[in-house]
């Protein structure tokens, strides 16, 4: 390994202290509300200009997208461009295809070598992750490969022995095979830190450190992170060189195209009597209900079935393959509605979604958007329905005051707007 690489921050930037007052001594562009200031203003407005090569924008185009959200617009210049960068967003703006047509555009598909890296908080998110690359890319021959715990270490090695031009992955089995040697890092030039925020959270600060030390001190770096905490200012400070900044607005994008319901329910016992008068109303494409536990999805699901619902469930206890096989039926439109905790809550996009229900209200706001945000994405139109107790009300308001908007009460013509 690069001895350079012994002290890490040797050749990063010194922290500057004069920023934050006492909530966090964070760097410049750092708001004490834990948002960014943007420091890149350049707009380009439509794929064409972006100056990318044909073979990537046959597969843009043949994705489905039309026009680039505000974030495309925003950061995939300086991201060619071989900028560090930062982007605040919520999940549903697009962020994804941000940093893959990126790293499409500049990835040499002649080479075997690996040149992306791009670690996520969740298996799922890392699959879903890998299946945009892999669209985006389409005309242009990319290997792209998902190193994820839960799977074969054989199989990992196997496929990464074979060569990939990019990989994607959590944080555990993506060091692993680094330890192996199996993931050679000389190649890479892009590492890409998805979800961050999430990424922190969920405890896996020091992986996420272990796998920088194996990274070329010169990387180009790529944060996205809903949220800006201390902690993720922490590492944009430690492994950023004067980054670009780009924050978009949550307001001005995530809850666009999705009508907002609330149901008042005076006791939590009544939910699932609700839950069913509005299945028997509604004849939906496919929708997502949310419980903030395991064991009340688990109870919900037994209740459905036996009142005849063909439903799926899926949570954290379950194994790889089985939330594979779950959300391969949920993909494909076999089953129709699934039942799920706040794991599925971030960065899966089903097309057909049209209808979230709020079994309970989310036990931390910013959830609420990345729940909801699974319905609406890109224009899409689509509905969302929250389950309200008495206990429920501060929350709600809650929300409504955070996200600046209005959930009003169900109409009885709920169907005809899904």
């Amino acid at each position: 390994m690069d001895s350079r690489n012994d002290d890490w921050n040797a050749d990063r930037p010194a922290r500057d202290e004069s920023r934050g007052g006492d909530r966090y001594d964070g760097p410049s562009g750092m708001n004490v509300d834990g948002t960014i200031e943007t420091n890149w203003h350049e707009v380009c407005d439509n794929f064409d200009d972006m100056n990318l090569r044909e073979e990537l924008l046959r597969g843009i185009y043949g994705y489905g997208f039309e026009k680039p959200s505000a974030i495309q617009q925003r950061a995939i210049a300086p991201c060619i461009k071989g900028h560090d960068v930062i982007a605040q967003a919520q999940s549903g703006t697009g962020k994804t295809a941000t940093f893959s047509i990126s790293i499409l555009e500049k990835i040499d598909i002649n080479s075997r070598d690996c040149q992306a890296l791009i670690l996520a908080p969740t298996r799922e998110l890392a699959q879903q992750i890998q299946k945009v690359v892999m669209a985006l890319g389409d005309y242009m021959g990319v290997n792209c490969h998902a190193c994820i715990g839960g799977t074969s270490v054989r199989e990992d090695m196997r496929k990464l022995e074979g060569g990939q031009h990019i990989v994607v992955g959590t944080p555990g089995r993506v060091y692993d095979m680094i330890s192996r040697k199996v993931l050679r890092t000389q190649g890479i030039k892009m590492f890409v830190l998805d979800e961050a925020d999430e990424m922190l959270s969920r405890g896996f600060k020091d992986q996420i450190y272990d796998v920088f030390r194996h990274l070329d001190s010169k990387i180009q770096v790529i944060l996205l992170s809903a949220t800006m905490p201390a902690d993720v200012m922490e590492v944009t400070t430690k492994f950023m060189r004067d980054p670009k900044r780009i924050l978009v607005n949550k307001d001005e994008l995530t809850l666009e195209g999705i009508r907002q319901f609330y149901v008042y329910v005076e006791k939590e016992d009544w939910k699932m009597d609700t839950l069913c008068d509005i299945y028997e109303t509604l004849t939906i494409t496919q929708s997502v209900i949310f419980c903030n536990t395991r064991r009340k999805v688990d109870f919900l699901t037994e209740k459905m079935h036996a009142r005849d619902f063909t439903v799926s469930a899926m949570h954290g206890d379950m194994d790889q393959k089985e939330r594979d096989v779950i959300m391969r039926e949920f993909r494909s439109g076999s089953s129709r509605v699934l039942i799920t905790t706040d794991l599925l809550a971030r960065g899966i996009d089903v097309q057909q979604v049209s209808l979230v229900i709020n079994y309970d209200l989310p036990s931390n706001r910013e959830n609420y958007i990345h729940r909801i945000g699974r319905s609406g994405r890109f224009g899409r139109k689509g509905v969302a329905i929250n389950f309200v107790t008495d206990d429920d009300k501060r929350m709600m308001a809650d929300i409504e005051q955070h996200y600046h908007t209005q959930i009003d009460e169900m109409p009885m013509d709920v169907a005809n707007l899904i």
